[in-house]
């Protein structure tokens, strides 16, 4: 009878273990499963954009920042030489060659009245010796010598006051410079009054000036091309509408200046370096805001918000803020861009 239980009690248990088997076996292999996942160590990837201390920090490895081309560079420092911008005139030169006729044709006729004057004067002499004693012309033929003599004297003294007058204009309207160049005919001013050059009166805005005016200046046209400038002189009169400070510069015709033009001119002004100059490839576009993206470690890159207020030397911008021994990605900014943005739709983050 004891026999029997066991023998009974045997068949129990495996019937029991089969039917458990049956029931929680697969979850057993499955937890089995993971654990051994677990076991090989198996974790997800780190996220590429964080934010830390307030700032999004991208993350990428050395063969991602290969492939996508990315290359940082020190960016160079800005120029030592600032820029005034003021306002540009181009003047026609049709006053500047009627004063110049007029002048000519004074300076002409002060030579003729000279020239008769010495002729009447010689013949005065004649004839005051002649009527000595014993006199072999007549008394009229005398006072007839001394009034033609007279009136010479007279249109010579005319002329030379109309020429000095006139010198005094060109002086008064065109400067020490320009005016002394019509006086002594310089070919400053023949170029002038034959249109090979044009002459530009540049004005500052009110209150600003500078101890001495550049020697060059440029003017912008058209689709950023530029005509350069050369200095002349400090302008007799300033610009009613702008009443500022003005001076004259002078320009080839061939630069594509028209008499009438009105220019924007940027005047170099020496000044301390202020901000760096980062290339144009650095700088990317988003929300209407510029910014460059920064390396702060091997792997790591932060966008920096920038102001391309100025123009570089050589193209690029002009921007403040930045450090010289930054590094700035000057290849690849656009990549960035996207990979930023790319983790963030795909939740790839992490607030810590």
């Amino acid at each position: 009878m004891t026999r029997r239980l066991l023998v009974f009690a045997a068949l129990l248990l495996v019937l029991l273990g089969g039917a458990a088997w049956i029931l929680y076996g697969p979850a057993i292999e499955n937890r089995g499963g993971n654990d051994d996942d677990e076991a090989q160590g198996t974790v997800s990837p780190p996220p590429r954009v964080t934010i830390q201390s307030g700032g999004t920090v991208l993350t990428l490895n050395a063969a991602t920042q290969h492939n996508g081309g990315i290359e940082t560079a020190h960016p160079e420092p800005g120029p030592a030489q600032g820029y005034l911008v003021a306002y540009g005139t181009v003047l026609d030169a049709a006053s500047l060659t009627d004063l110049e006729n007029n002048y000519l044709d004074a300076k002409t006729k002060v030579q003729t009245a000279d020239a008769r004057l010495a002729v009447s004067g010689a013949a005065f002499e004649r004839a005051r010796m002649l009527h000595s004693n014993p006199p072999a012309i007549s008394t009229a033929q005398l006072e007839n010598a001394r009034g033609t003599y007279q009136v010479d004297q007279a249109a010579l003294v005319s002329a030379q006051t109309r020429l000095t007058t006139l010198a005094a204009s060109a002086l008064q309207a065109w400067g020490s410079v320009i005016g002394q160049a019509l006086i002594d005919q310089k070919p400053l001013v023949a170029s002038l009054v034959e249109r090979r050059e044009y002459l530009i009166k540049v004005t500052l805005s009110p209150g600003l000036g500078m101890p001495a005016p550049p020697e060059m200046a440029s003017a912008k046209l058209g689709e950023g091309a530029d005509a350069e400038l050369r200095f002349v002189s400090q302008a007799t009169a300033t610009e009613p509408k702008l009443q500022g400070a003005s001076y004259f510069y002078i320009s080839s015709a061939q630069s594509g200046l028209l008499p009438g033009l009105n220019v924007i001119v940027s005047l170099p002004k020496a000044q301390e370096p202020k901000g760096v100059v980062v290339p144009e490839s650095a700088v990317v576009w988003l929300q209407g805001k510029a910014w460059v993206y920064l390396r702060t470690g091997p792997e790591t890159f932060v966008r920096r918000e920038v102001t391309p207020d100025l123009p570089g030397p050589s193209g690029g911008y002009i921007v403040s803020g930045l450090a010289a021994d930054t590094q700035v990605a000057v290849r690849g900014a656009q990549m960035l861009l996207s990979e930023e943005f790319r983790a963030q739709v795909r939740g790839d983050q992490d607030p810590d």
